[in-house]
């Protein structure tokens, strides 16, 4: 955010300016509040809600921490000043009406009171089922998802539970998994250069990440930690970034 980004360039009166300037536009409700969502910057979940203030806000943009106003206790309060799980906001954006926040950060912790990563676990679906809430059945997206689904075959073999599958073939044959890699990897490209449609295109890449995170199951690697090695790049050219792993690993 520029706000951000300013503060560590212009002096301490530019700034205040600034986030004063910024605070005047949000469309504040009758109680000076807005609704404040924090996001997780790597994965997209949806980790709290809460409603913030204009010193919440003010508090955020220069302590880069998640500040929330509490409503109860009519004071500030900074997610993780009991608990050490911070939320450190790398980024914050508003709605289109000015009247609604995202808090883009990274928790050092589970954000839930109930300890879960996330305090969205309750599906309606499994409310309308009379299902038991678990607190490990977060609102996961695609990629999340299927995390989700490589990591429950991996805790199939160690039972007799389960159907067999093609994911508990690559978790048991590491020689198959990394084969198939480099045969997906190449249909990737072949799409390429033989000039296939774009529908193959996608095909074939959603064929080499599903194996790929196979792979990141059987090293215990998370996808997050991929996302944010990606996301640390971003401000660093290819060149530089390999430049910087040959001279680490000389």
């Amino acid at each position: 955010m520029e706000v951000l980004c300013t503060m560590e360039t212009h002096g301490y009166s530019e700034v205040v300016i600034l986030v004063d300037t910024l605070l005047d536009s949000i469309k504040w409700d009758d109680k000076g509040l807005a609704v404040a969502i924090a996001q997780n910057v790597d994965t997209g979940a949806i980790l709290m809600q809460g409603f913030v203030n204009r010193d919440a806000l003010a508090t955020t943009i220069t302590s880069r921490k998640a500040t929330f106003f509490s409503r109860s206790r009519a004071t500030l309060w900074t997610k993780g000043e009991t608990s050490n799980n911070f939320i450190n906001i790398y980024d914050i954006f508003v709605d289109c009406d000015r009247d609604s926040i995202i808090y883009l950060g990274k928790p050092d912790g589970p954000t839930c009171h109930t300890g879960s990563e996330t305090c969205y676990f309750t599906s309606i679906g499994d409310l309308l089922k009379e299902q038991d809430v678990e607190k490990t059945n977060l609102a996961l997206t695609t990629l999340y998802s299927l995390e989700s689904t490589i990591s429950k075959r991996e805790l199939e073999l160690t039972g007799k539970h389960g159907k067999p599958s093609w994911t508990k073939r690559l978790l048991l044959d590491e020689n198959l998994l990394c084969s198939k890699i480099r045969e997906e990897a190449d249909e990737l490209c072949q799409t390429l250069e033989e000039k296939e449609d774009s529908s193959c295109t996608a095909s074939e890449m959603a064929d080499v990440i599903y194996h790929a995170m196979v792979l990141l199951r059987l090293k215990d690697v998370k996808i997050e930690n991929v996302l944010e090695v990606l996301r640390r790049r971003f401000s660093q050219s290819g060149i530089e970034e390999k430049q910087s792993r040959a001279s680490t690993e000389s």
